[in-house]
């Protein structure tokens, strides 16, 4: 399936942009859920609005699961817990982040230039529980949005105040244990709230996790949605094992289970400390809005994928080590100030800076977690400036537009311990954005929608000239790499009670990313295209029952000649999610969610493929007027299915000095049983 809206919209969407105050803003919802009725509000069929009322009730295994209620959304983990999830939406293998943007309190999530991967996005920080709302988009046609935001971005804010303290204890199977405090406290000048998280887990590998997790959040806010002030202070620090994937070979000769592991001593550790600040000003004919941040960041990551296929003696280890700064800045106005063709004109101009002070990016040598010797280790200054500009006009009472762009300036510096691979660049990219929107009635609204995105690529791979290991010569790439996205959407309110989105996509893409299993990393790669169908839908049968249910299908190919094959590895051709809830202000509650992504080739011929993915979670739980206590059964029908899998040569001991080819998979936790008691304070 192909869909050319590309050229049919070329030449528009060459000079026009889209709205970008706030990143995508939506005006404020009485309702914040996927439940809100977006017509007359949104841009494109692709935008929506979740809020805590869609997380509460929703079973989670990892806390990167608060993206899957994203339609077509999977989050994943083919490591320990601590490390970052593994993400697919839209075709793409997103890794850990490349391709989809995330902020949390206006703070980037994605990590620039990262040790294990360009792209980064760990949302281990996050306590789902002070999750206010979260705002997505998806696609490249919002000016307020660049780096990573070719499949689509995620905007969350956290809570300024809670009704009542919190407090939670969660206790699990394989010595899971959670324990969250939070409240806010009324001052005379505004509202404190924190909240402290710590979490165990050992998991149910046969090497245990040993997962130690602390999060916490302070904040102090002013005034109220339309005019405040906000400084947020949080914290993050954890350590764990980790069960990689492991070679399909050595379950199948029963040398390991599908619980078991290869090396046990992999795993990482990593903490993130920020400072940020956010304010906010309505002025009646125009908003504007500052924030600021501050990030310090670290990770040390021991992986091993390829067990003795490099170094046949000690292994073939590797550590990932990351150590930064970050430090970064938005302002944008939005004015109603003239007119054009005798027509309103909202407009939108903001500015966005980030800087990462990088001390070191290493990958190591490593045996027990003990280095034996350094592959590289690198200094970066890596500094970004993006500015955009929306125009916002309101042509009839049935038809608007939202025309736009942004420039994105990117200056690096790369200080390399190979000489050869130091060096600095700059690069800069224009985005045009275009959306169009027609109400056909009060409940229907037509959507046209186009624009350029971008990815950064990793600042050493744009300066590196000889491969550290060996010597030999080696193509840089290109610092920031261009995508082209085009959309027609509908979105439809049959009722009070059912609404449906529709929206028919095709993105392309100037380099892929692709997974290098004998490394550990990504590396640039061919030119791509993808198109897909999404369907989203949510029902409320009345007050306390819900149901929804997405469905995205996709077709992906490389768009380049070679006798390798044109299928995309990793790219998922389908994803199914639904769920029915219900809830009362007291009394019982629950939901029960299923979710299901396709096969999807591991190599370019697609001569092998994984597995398709099926799996349960179920909560049932009983609210009274100061207390809620549940019990989640996760994988409730005790899937064995792989939450991810990969082709690619290892060897284990006493195999051949060539390796084998093989699968490699994490599966999905067995059926695990979790209760949950909460008292309101």
């Amino acid at each position: 399936m192909r869909i050319r809206l590309i050229g049919a919209i070329a030449v528009l969407a060459l000079s026009v942009g889209v709205k970008g105050h706030d990143l995508f803003h939506l005006p404020d919802l009485e309702t914040k859920g996927r439940g809100a009725p977006l017509v007359g509000e949104a841009v494109s069929a692709s935008q929506g609005v979740v809020g805590q009322v869609d997380l509460e009730t929703r079973p989670m295994l990892r806390v990167g699961e608060v993206l899957e209620t994203i339609p077509g959304m999977i989050a994943t983990q083919h490591s320990g817990s601590g490390k970052a999830n593994q993400y697919f939406m839209r075709g793409f293998n997103l890794d850990h982040g490349t391709d989809f943007a995330t902020w949390v309190d206006g703070m980037p999530v994605n990590m620039v230039s990262h040790g294990h991967g360009q792209g980064y996005s760990d949302l281990n920080f996050l306590i789902p529980e002070l999750v206010e709302t979260m705002t997505y988009a998806k696609g490249s046609y919002y000016a307020g949005v660049g780096d990573f935001a070719s499949s689509g971005s995620a905007s969350i804010r956290t809570l300024g105040e809670l009704h009542d303290g919190l407090f939670k204890v969660d206790v699990g199977e394989y010595n899971h244990y959670r324990l969250l405090v939070a409240d806010s406290i009324d001052l005379q000048s505004g509202t404190f709230l924190y909240g402290f998280e710590r979490e165990t887990n050992d998991g149910p590998w046969a090497l245990p996790e040993g997962l130690d997790k602390n999060n916490f959040l302070l904040k102090y806010t002013q005034g109220d949605s339309q005019d405040y002030a906000s400084i947020t202070f949080m914290g993050y620090d954890a350590d764990w094992n980790s069960t990689d994937q492991i070679p399909e070979r050595a379950v199948t000769s029963g040398l390991i289970s599908d619980l078991g592991f290869i090396d046990d001593t992999v795993g990482g550790e990593s903490s993130r400390y920020s400072l940020s600040a956010d304010w906010r000003r309505d002025h009646g004919a125009s908003v504007t809005q500052a924030s600021a941040y501050a990030i310090s960041y670290d990770m040390n990551l021991w992986s091993n994928f390829t067990y003795f296929l490099e170094d046949p003696v000690n292994g073939d280890q590797f550590e990932q080590a990351d150590d930064r700064m970050i430090y970064g800045f938005a302002v944008s106005r939005a004015f109603d100030e003239v007119s054009m063709f005798e027509r309103d004109v909202r407009q939108t101009v903001g500015v966005q800076g980030r800087y990462d002070d990088i001390g070191n990016v290493g990958l190591y040598h490593s045996q027990a977690r003990q280095r034996l010797s350094s592959t590289r280790e690198d200094v970066i200054d890596q500094f970004s400036l993006g500015l955009f500009y929306d125009a916002q006009v309101a042509w009839s009472n049935s038809f608007r537009t939202s025309i736009g762009a942004r420039g994105d300036y990117y200056d690096f510096s790369v200080d390399s311990g190979t000489a050869a691979n130091s060096g600095s660049g700059n690069d800069f990219l224009l985005s045009p954005k275009f959306n169009a929107v027609y109400t056909l009635n009060e409940s229907t609204e037509m959507y046209l929608s186009a624009g350029y995105g971008f990815h950064s690529n990793d600042a050493r791979g744009t300066t590196i000239s000889i491969d550290p290991v060996d010597g030999s010569p080696v193509d840089s790439v290109d610092p920031l790499v261009r995508s082209t996205g085009a959309e027609v959407g509908v979105r439809y309110e049959w009722n009070e009670k059912l609404n449906t989105s529709i929206a028919l996509w095709e993105l392309d893409l100037d380099s892929e990313l692709l997974y290098v299993g004998d490394a550990g990393n990504t590396e640039a790669s061919r030119p791509s295209e993808r198109s897909g169908i999404e369907i989203a839908n949510y029902y409320r049968f009345n007050d306390w029952v819900s149901a929804d249910l997405d469905i995205a299908f996709t077709d992906a190919s490389f768009t380049d000649l070679d006798p390798a094959g044109f299928e995309i590895p990793g790219a998922i051709d389908r994803v199914v999610s639904a769920g029915v809830n219900f809830s009362n202000e007291q009394g019982w509650f629950g939901s029960l969610r299923y979710r299901h992504f396709g096969e999807r080739p591991l190599i370019e011929d697609s001569s092998v493929e994984s597995d398709p993915f099926d799996a349960f979670n179920l909560r049932i739980g009983y609210r009274a007027e100061r207390w809620r206590a549940s019990v989640d059964l996760l994988n409730a029908l005790d899937s064995d299915d792989h939450d991810i899998t990969y082709f690619y040569e290892s060897r284990l001991a006493g195999e051949p000095a060539q390796g084998v080819e093989d699968r490699h998979y994490h599966r999905i936790p067995p059926q695990t049983l979790k209760a949950s008691f909460a008292w309101r304070f």
